[in-house]
């Protein structure tokens, strides 16, 4: 079976033009892409002179799109493309209030929501949501437990080292479930994704996130959930056609079943990305058309 080809929505650099945004996610579902990925910020950092240091990529001068309210918006503005939060940082959020968001999400798109979840790396976003960061492993995986609860039950009664909810229930509730996919860098994310999760999304494709997913088919095969599990792995669009098709053999070779492009120039250095130098919505676009073009037909 053919990959399914996915982009990273350019939350850094499509603007704030509404129209922009809804021209580049609808040419993404004419051009056959069956989902977006937006990454998330609720806030960005100035690095200098933090202790501990920031080490993530992302700083105060980038501008990031709420990930949950632009899905809104593209669920009306789009009939067939999936939407996935790659990833929302779970643990700074509020669990039965992204249960609530994520349940209309999915009644919205009528089933195109696909919530990717991690722990993220800016603990000073953490403060200021007033949530910890140290805890966040911990808390994300009963996290988990309790979106799920949330959306299936009609009345949760649920006590937890983090969270109680004391008989009381979410409504309206998604008609089928919801996949949560998980993100991350490391061993810990990938074995919590292999007992836990619906799919794993890898933020780069390089020879380490290679490694990493033969340890996630590995932990995959140990927890018998081998099958139905989604494996996604994003590339940079500097890889050119060449790069793309070569990876895309490659994750495809891995068990991967989706394969996204990520067009943004920003942090692209950090990340050991070449800058590609797209001015604006039209060049993002242009870059759907090439990318789907030459990997459509890999798998």
């Amino acid at each position: 079976m053919a990959l399914e080809i996915g982009a990273v929505f350019p939350t850094c650099e499509i603007g704030s033009d509404p129209a922009a945004i809804r021209d580049y996610a609808q040419a993404a579902e004419a051009l056959g892409y069956s989902h977006l990925i937006t990454y998330d910020h609720v806030l960005g950092a100035e690095h200098a002179g933090r202790e501990p240091k920031l080490m993530g990529p992302y700083t105060e001068g980038d501008a990031f799109h709420e990930p949950m309210v632009l899905y809104g918006f593209l669920a009306a503005c789009t009939q067939k493309l999936q939407l996935a939060t790659g990833v929302l940082i779970l643990p700074q959020r509020q669990t039965a209030l992204v249960a609530k968001q994520a349940a209309e999400l999915a009644l919205l798109s009528e089933g195109r929501f696909i919530l990717g979840v991690g722990s993220g790396w800016n603990w000073v976003e953490y403060e200021a949501l007033n949530e910890d960061y140290a805890s966040r492993g911990a808390r994300l995986s009963e996290q988990v437990e309790v979106l799920r609860e949330l959306w299936s039950k009609p009345l949760v009664d649920f006590e937890g080292d983090h969270h109680r909810i004391a008989r009381a229930n979410l409504l309206p509730r998604p008609t089928a479930e919801i996949p949560i996919w998980f993100g991350g860098f490391s061993e810990p994310a990938i074995r919590r994704a292999a007992r836990l999760g619906d799919g794993f999304l890898f933020g780069l494709s390089s020879p380490p996130m290679q490694r990493l997913c033969e340890t996630l088919n590995e932990a995959l095969a140990q927890n018998g959930r081998a099958e139905g599990f989604a494996i996604d792995a994003i590339t940079h669009f500097s890889a050119g056609r060449d790069g793309w098709r070569s990876q895309a053999e490659t994750w495809s070779g891995l068990g991967a079943t989706h394969f996204s492009v990520n067009s943004m120039d920003t942090a692209a250095s950090l990340l050991g990305n070449q800058p590609v130098g797209f001015k604006g919505v039209e060049d993002h676009i242009r870059g759907l058309e090439d990318f789907i073009e030459t990997v459509r037909d890999i798998g």
